[in-house]
């Protein structure tokens, strides 16, 4: 056979042979063991490589086919295991150089789309090449041809991202082709047999690209950097790579890929890889250190070249920033849509890769100067030319004329997105140029003749020449420029303050919030440079100069006006008051010189078309903006005390005193005689003048209207000062004693038209509620001027407050009627009663945002937030106006708008919310009241209009006969205020509850009215009702729960908002609950007694279960109704004992009722519904009566008597439910729970009665049961029942509460019994514990389920261990150690060994006897050890976690916790930390990543709260544990797109709160902590330095990290400053900043207080 073989060679290079033979031969040489060949891998790898060669030289003819034949077997070989088995084991076989630039050109051929190979081929050749040293030294032993490689791969992959997805589609085709053309054949095998497992299967060619691209530039990177001449390297990647490798950065790195391209295809990880590469070899390239000496001669102007750039160089100089901006300017080598867009991200680029690179050199400002040379060469660009600056030598002109994109000068014609790319690029350089701290302002103006300041001030000059104040990255540079030198821009201050500030226009959001910020940074600048009034000095001017538009913006925005209070507070208030003067000498100069007119100037101003009118215009609006300027200045003033200096007082009396001429001035203004225009120069300023005002507004307003706009303004503006300077002067004049108060000045000169005998102050009062201080024809609405009716109402209420305050004024007899007719005026019923519905807005607490939209928002804010002064003054039916409103707006549908509010706004149904919730409402009886009879009145009026299916009920009847129709919502007589009405609701609920009538039906839309009306009533506080209010609404509620019920045909359609009846029952009854809870509740029980108010409750219930209207019994809505009937129940029981009233004879009643009620079961679903409403009741009057003995023996004999007869009923009637029926079970319509419960009532019940009769007999009296074998047959059903299989929880739950009980009614048996009785606790003991074991380790109980059960776990434990004997002690320990075995967690038995450890942990919470609590600590460290490798284990498999890991945590911290004192040895304590460091708190779902923080701070806290001797000797280990949270919680709390808030942010946002209350008890311990203060505020700073937190979470670790610098001596704070590297400094100078102006400032002050 080897002789058939041997020939194979010779048959390859025939040209005899046909073609398709050689590529059978070829293959079957390869996979053959038996062809003989020396060399043979070499030998048919260069067989192939030379028939490739010669068909793509035209030297040899083949097929098609057989070309691609030739190709696929190339890539087979290449692949398979043999081949790589070869190399790895050292055997040479390499690839020819003519392969390589065969793969050169068939890779150019491939990315101008002629290539005749297929693509994927082509790539999987070359993944195979480059994954092997051996194969890809061909291309790595020269530098040139990886050069090339490179760039052909950066050209194809740049096409491929551009490329459309059709022809994606198309090379998916020619793959599918090539493989059923070009397979194996039949007669051959495949070598897929022999082929490497690393080959892909089904890539896609466009993702293979990209993965091979990756192989490429990882070799290309080593290879460049093993070259040994780095300016032949920069000349190399500067030619041929720099534009590719660019190009396709950007467009890897934009999100403009093409629509077409499968984004799928090109992962998002492998986009950031191919980045990071790219990034690496141009930095290495081109900004090496050995390149900085070129950088320097190249950019250093000729004076400072000298002696700095060293005496040697280079032959011809290389030019480095010459050659890279050539490059990046040539066009050609990318579409002309996308070259400023390639350039301007690589510009960034490069600048950032500068900075770096000069980091690492020495000599700290010449690096600097030399960043700022390189800025400077980098902007002409951008094509932006700063002329004539001193920054840019005659040598950097020059140098710059190389680069074709420095020729042109700019474009002024640029179109706006050319000017977006080229301010997003200055922005990014400006913004790293500020990071790297390349501007020292001192050093630029002693040794370098402000050259820095002299560019930035000719860059900031071009800024405002080409003014682009729509692109948000043109307000982000002038902040950057702020932030390197404010002193940059003051000479062009007011072409800073107009252009982005006052003078902006209204813009999209983004653009809003970029001036927005800029204007803040302006603020916060200014205000650390103690020159605020200088800003505001321009501010005033650019205000008061002409407006370049009909309408400026707004001047405070709410995020500027925000920042404005900050720094206001933050300013000496000198300062302040320099501000204030300011502003009103502008007012004085410019503002009301062009309001002032005299009569001529009126006559002239017909003539001249309107300019004059339009000059008041102009003037009113800045007479707004001014005054609400200095509103916002003046209310966020310190304000003076008598620790003031009397300087700052003298300042504050003079500027109160100009203030006051102000107004004075303004008033005579508006007081003064105006001659009509005609209406031609109207017309000319009509349009104009409508621009401002609200759009719908503008509708109704004519065209005369318009001449009287001005004065409207002007009025707002003059009362907003008013007001202003009113609250500012009434607070000096409270808070200093050295302030004289002028008010009263200006009152008596406001009143000098008035009457001379009546005071000023009610004089003034007078003109304001009637107008008198304002012109009538200026006369305020709330539709034409709305902020002039409010602030009337906030002036009135000033004068009330004086008038109060006033002793002898108040003695007076016309001052009530004027505070009555004050507070009137304020309230404003009209105003009230306007509905605006859709068209009302949110308000944001500004007074200058008042509109007509937001004007009753505003109003109804003023007025409940002063209801308490203007109650008293009103009468009862403004009174019960305002209840209306209030209840009105709770029922209109306005909670969904809410919800989407800013912070800080306020709606009229908020306000309205918040005030009936506030706790202040109950201390207005008289507004609670007229709210409680307000809800009444509706809830009668809607029982009114309901059907009467037979007679009217005899209180509405009466009702009727006293008010006649139906009453409207105005209103106010409030019913059931006699004691004949109130007769009448009791004698319809009697009645009804006797006989079953339905005395009222329903539709649904009247059930959902009254729901609403009884949760606005859920929100009252009961004890703030009056007993009439209390008994009336109390009485109604058990009308409509006893005498009403739906209509029949509305019960088949149950809506599933407001259920059926059962479910409006059920709510009825739990507002009655609520009011029971009420001071005044002894009242009702005066009208009806509390055994009647039982008995109807329940025959109420008993009727409607008789019928259909309450729906299902296994009904969510009728067990709600079950559970809701018993609370009422036990709370009403349990009323009448606590307050002693006639307990016997009602609890007597009650009982009678219930005992006398015979349950029948049958089949029906109706008795079933009686039955489980009786049982029920009886259920909840027993545990009501038992709960409360022991009050008194005779009260004792009292309920004991009660509980013996309803025990008595009990029994039979549950024998009667247990016992097997014909048709249906009961107990399973009743459900097992509820069977369980009754029984343990009954028997908790007779057991605390015999206890109470057994008191006075001998103490080894036998204890009888009545029911013991009902009781133990019970306990045995459990006991097989409980663990068998999955049950529901309610009754997994009363299983273990009943276990509870018999077990203590057993033990009291025992006393004084026979060995028979002893044995049998014994094994109920047992029992007991086994079957708790197997149902916590049952498979079907999840973690949470075993949550729900531990408390009643945890009682049992209780019981069963309070009296244990030490043997049967023994017994549970002796349980838990079998549960403790670690073979159990191998064999997959966790749920056993969870169940130990739950057991374990109760049972360390139970009070145990002595002999049990000492042998239970002796275990304690055996157990804590044994749980040590369970945790460890566990936390290696993240899905253990959550119901495995952290229930064992758990565990182990409450016995720490409740060992302390009993574990002495600290060694127990501290295997803990070792543990803690084994828990996962990576790549968690934000729930599970909570629960295992909370667990880890728990038993951290435990240790250090209840084991402080352990942290003396452990504290690093502690510290090391915690370190692991704060640096966790650090990484989950930074700052993300998706998930800083909702139900995720929450979860991070409580992990920080613990981390801060941890350095809170640390700094409480730090006894504990000698010398680890600096080091934990160290390991905070590096953590910190690394991640951008989340505000919020940001917040509580600040707080907590003050703590500890609390501790922190001076020496530590130099070590830090020391010690700590640059980046992680900054952090902590920050830090330390923060904490010393803010934290430390407060603590001292309150330390100053402290004995």
């Amino acid at each position: 056979m080897a002789a058939i073989y041997s020939g194979i060679h010779l048959k390859l290079k025939s040209p005899q042979t046909p073609w398709e033979d050689k590529l059978k031969l070829a293959r079957f040489a390869w996979i053959s063991s038996q062809c003989l060949l020396p060399n043979k891998e070499q030998v048919l790898l260069d067989w192939c490589t030379h028939a490739l060669s010669g068909w793509h030289n035209k030297k040899v003819a083949f097929s098609q086919d057989i070309l691609e034949g030739l190709w696929c077997y190339l890539d087979d070989v290449l692949h398979t295991r043999k081949l790589c088995s070869l190399l790895k084991q050292g055997k040479t076989v390499t690839l020819r150089l003519n392969m390589a630039q065969l793969l050169l050109d068939r890779l150019q051929e491939c990315a101008h789309g002629q290539s005749q190979v297929c693509m994927s081929t082509l790539l999987s050749v070359f993944r195979s090449v480059f994954s092997s040293p051996a194969l890809s030294s061909v291309f790595t032993t020269k530098y040139e041809l990886m050069v090339n490689l490179l760039a052909k791969f950066c050209v194809l992959a740049c096409s491929e991202i551009q490329k459309p997805l059709l022809t994606e589609r198309q090379v998916n085709a020619s793959v599918m082709s090539r493989d059923a053309l070009h397979g194996s054949p039949p007669d051959h095998p495949e070598l897929d047999g022999n082929k490497s497992s690393s080959k892909p299967k089904k890539i896609s060619p466009s993702a293979s690209l990209f993965e091979v691209f990756l192989q490429v530039l990882s070799c290309y990177l080593t290879v460049q950097r093993q070259q040994a001449n780095p300016n032949r390297v920069f000349t190399v990647v500067t030619n041929q790579l720099i534009q590719p490798l660019v190009l396709l950065r950007y467009l890897l790195t934009s999100q403009e890929l093409a629509p077409s391209h499968p984004r799928s295809h090109l992962r998002q990880q492998l986009r950031r890889d191919i980045r990071v590469k790219i990034d690496s070899i141009l930095q290495l390239a081109l900004f090496s250190s050995e390149h900085l000496t070129s950088y320097k001669a190249e950019l250093f102007p000729a004076k400072e070249d000298s002696g700095k750039c060293g005496s040697g160089g280079t032959k011809g100089p290389l030019k480095p920033v010459s050659a890279i901006l050539c490059k990046l300017s040539a066009q050609g080598f990318c579409e002309p849509t996308l070259h400023y867009s390639v350039k301007s991200d690589a510009l960034s680029l490069f600048f950032k890769f500068f900075l770096e690179s000069c980091r690492k050199g020495e000599g700290k400002e010449e690096q600097r100067m030399l960043c700022f040379y390189y800025l400077v060469r980098l902007l002409p660009a951008l094509d932006l030319h700063p002329d004539g600056s001193a920054a840019v030598p005659a040598k950097v002109v020059q140098q710059g004329t190389v680069s074709p994109g420095e020729k042109s000068p700019p474009d002024s014609t640029r179109a706006p997105e050319s000017w977006s790319l080229a301010l997003q690029a200055v922005e990014s350089l400006l913004s790293q140029a500020l990071s790297a701290d390349i501007y020292n302002v001192a050093a630029d103006r002693i040794r370098h003749r402000e050259v820095q300041l002299n560019f930035y001030r000719t860059l900031a000059q071009i800024f405002f020449n080409e003014a682009q104040p729509s692109i948000p990255s043109w307000y982000h540079c002038l902040k950057v420029i702020l932030n390197l030198n404010h002193l940059i821009l003051e000479p062009d201050l007011d072409q800073l303050l107009s252009s982005a500030w006052v003078n902006a226009e209204d813009m999209e959001a983004q653009v809003l919030q970029a001036r927005q910020l800029m204007v803040c940074s302006l603020l916060q600048i200014y205000t650390k440079l103690r020159q605020l009034p200088r800003l505001f000095s321009q501010l005033l001017s650019v205000i008061c100069q002409p407006a370049l538009d009909d309408c400026r913006p707004p001047l405070l925005s709410e995020g500027i006006s925000k920042s404005l209070k900050t720094s206001l507070l933050e300013t000496p208030p000198s300062q302040v008051l320099e501000i204030c003067s300011s502003v009103l000498k502008s007012i004085k100069m410019y503002i009301l010189p062009d309001l002032v007119k005299e009569e001529s100037e009126a006559e002239k101003m017909e003539t001249d078309g309107g300019q004059g009118n339009q000059k008041r215009e102009d003037a009113s609006l800045k007479l707004a903006s001014l005054c609400q300027l200095l509103h916002v200045v003046l209310f966020n003033l310190k304000t003076l005390d008598n620790a003031s200096p009397v300087p700052l007082v003298r300042q504050s009396k003079g500027l109160m005193e100009e203030m006051q001429q102000t107004v004075e001035e303004l008033l005579h203004l508006l007081q003064a005689a105006r001659k009509p225009l005609n209406l031609s120069s109207v017309q000319r300023i009509g349009k104009k003048f409508k621009k401002n005002l609200d759009p719908k507004e503008s509708q109704n307003v004519s065209e005369l209207e318009i001449e009287t706009l001005w004065e409207h303004r002007t009025q707002e503006a003059t009362l907003l000062l008013r007001y202003t300077w009113v609250e500012v002067d009434t607070l000096f004049h409270m808070y200093c004693s050295k302030y004289p108060s002028f008010d009263w000045s200006l009152t008596a000169a406001v009143a000098e038209t008035q009457t001379p005998s009546s005071p000023p102050l009610t004089d003034h009062m007078e003109s304001l509620i009637s107008g008198a201080l304002l012109p009538a024809r200026l006369h305020p609405s709330p539709s034409r001027s709305p902020m002039s009716c409010l602030l009337l109402k906030l002036l009135t209420l000033q004068q009330m407050k004086k008038v109060l305050l006033d002793n002898p004024l108040l003695c007076e007899s016309s001052t009530a009627a004027l505070l009555r007719s004050a507070a009137q005026f304020i309230v404003a019923k009209s105003e009230l009663e306007a509905r605006s519905d859709g068209e009302q807005q949110a308000w944001d607490r500004e007074i200058g945002s008042v509109n007509a939209r937001t004007y009753r928002v505003a109003h109804w804010y003023l007025l409940t937030t002063n209801l308490p002064l203007i109650l008293p003054h009103l009468s009862g039916e403004d009174i019960s106006h305002i209840a209306q409103v209030l209840v009105s707006s709770l029922l209109h549908k306005q909670a969904e708008a809410s919800k989407d509010l800013p912070p800080g706004c306020l709606t009229f149904f908020l306000i309205s919310s918040q005030l009936i919730l506030s706790p202040f409402l109950a201390e207005m009886p008289s507004l609670f009241s007229a709210t409680v009879g307000l809800l009444t009145q509706r809830i009668v009026t809607v029982l009114r209009t309901g059907h009467k299916p037979k007679v009217c009920p005899t209180f509405l009847t009466f009702y009727e006969g006293e008010t006649g129709a139906i009453p409207s919502e105005r209103d106010a007589v409030q019913p059931l205020t006699t004691l004949i009405q109130k007769e009448a609701v009791i004698e319809d609920i009697l009645a009804s509850s006797k006989t079953g009538d339905v005395q009222v039906l329903l539709t649904d839309a009247q059930v959902k009215e009254l729901v609403n009306l009884l949760q606005v009533l859920t929100n009252l506080n009961p004890d703030g009702m009056n007993s009439e209010d209390l008994s009336s609404v109390f009485l109604v509620l058990l009308f409509m729960f006893t005498s009403t019920s739906r209509q029949p045909d509305q019960m088949i359609t149950d809506a599933p908002e407001y259920g059926g009846d059962a479910l409006f029952q059920g709510k009825l009854l739990r507002v009655l609950d609520y009011l029971m809870e009420g001071r005044s509740f002894q009242s009702v029980l005066k009208l009806i007694h509390g055994g009647t108010l039982l008995q109807t409750a329940v025959s109420g219930l008993l009727w409607h279960s008789n019928t259909a209207r309450l729906g299902a019994t296994c009904g969510a809505d009728w067990l709600d109704l079950v559970k809701a009937a018993q609370v009422f129940i036990s709370s009403l029981v349990q009323l009448i004992i606590v307050r002693n009233s006639s307990v016997r004879l009602n609890l007597d009643q009650f009982a009678s009722y219930l005992t006398s009620k015979e349950i029948v079961l049958s089949s029906s679903g109706e008795s079933m519904m009686s039955v489980h409403l009786l049982l029920a009741s009886l259920t909840s009057f027993s545990q009501a009566v038992t709960s409360n003995l022991g009050r008194s023996k005779q009260m004792d004999q009292t309920l004991t008597q009660m509980l013996a007869r309803t025990t008595a009923s009990l029994g039979p009637a549950v024998e009667l439910v247990l016992k097997p029926q014909t048709a249906i079970q009961p107990t399973s319509v009743l459900g097992q729970a509820f069977v369980v419960e009754v029984v343990t009532v009954m028997l908790h019940g007779e057991l605390a009665s015999l206890s109470v009769e057994d008191e006075s007999k001998q103490s080894g009296t036998k204890l009888t049961l009545t029911h013991m074998t009902l009781y133990r047959g019970f306990c045995q059903q459990i006991l097989r029942e409980m663990s068998s299989a999955s049950r529901p929880m309610n009754f997994l739950v009363s299983s273990l509460r009943f276990l509870s009980v018999f077990y203590t009614a057993l033990e009291k048996r025992e006393q004084g019994e026979a060995k028979e009785e002893g044995q049998e606790l014994e094994e109920l003991y047992i029992q007991i514990l086994q079957n708790v074991h197997r149902l916590l380790a049952a498979p079907w109980l999840s973690h949470t389920d075993v949550g729900e059960l531990e408390p009643a776990v945890q009682e049992l434990l209780r019981h069963l261990v309070e009296k244990s004997t030490t043997s049967q002690f023994n017994l549970l320990l002796l349980m838990v150690r079998e549960g403790l075995d670690i073979s159990k967690l191998r064999a997959g038995k966790r749920k056993e060994v969870l169940s130990a450890v739950i057991i374990v942990k109760l049972l360390s919470c139970c009070s145990l006897p002595e002999t049990c609590s000492k042998a239970l600590w002796l275990i304690a460290p055996q157990i804590i050890s044994a749980m040590v490798p369970f945790i460890r284990s566990s936390s290696q498999d993240v899905s253990l976690t959550l119901p495995f890991t952290v229930p064992m945590v758990i565990s182990m911290t409450s016995l720490l916790r409740q060992g302390e004192g009993l574990i002495t040895n600290p060694h127990h304590v501290i295997l803990v930390f070792g543990v803690l460091h084994s828990l996962p708190l990576d790549r968690l779902t934000p729930s599970v990543y909570h629960a295992v923080f909370l667990a880890v701070h728990e038993m951290l806290f435990a240790v250090i709260q209840c084991h402080p001797q352990v942290i003396l000797k452990a504290a690093p280990s502690f510290l090391n544990v915690f370190y692991r949270l704060v640096a966790s919680i650090m990484q989950e709390g930074r700052q993300r797109r998706d998930c800083d808030t909702g139900a995720d942010g929450a979860a991070y946002l409580q992990c920080s709160r613990l981390i801060e209350r941890m350095y809170s008890h640390i700094a409480a311990t730090a006894e504990n902590f000698p010398a680890l203060s600096a080091f934990m505020v160290a390991q905070y700073v590096t953590e910190l330095q690394k991640v951008t937190l989340r505000p919020d979470v940001k917040q509580h670790l600040t707080e907590g990290i003050y703590c500890i610098l609390d501790l922190c001596m001076e020496q530590d704070i130099k070590f830090l400053k020391a010690g700590l590297h640059v980046g992680v400094r900054e952090v902590f100078n920050e830090l330390y900043s923060s904490y010393t102006h803010y934290h430390k400032a407060q603590r001292q002050g309150e330390e100053k207080y402290t004995v």
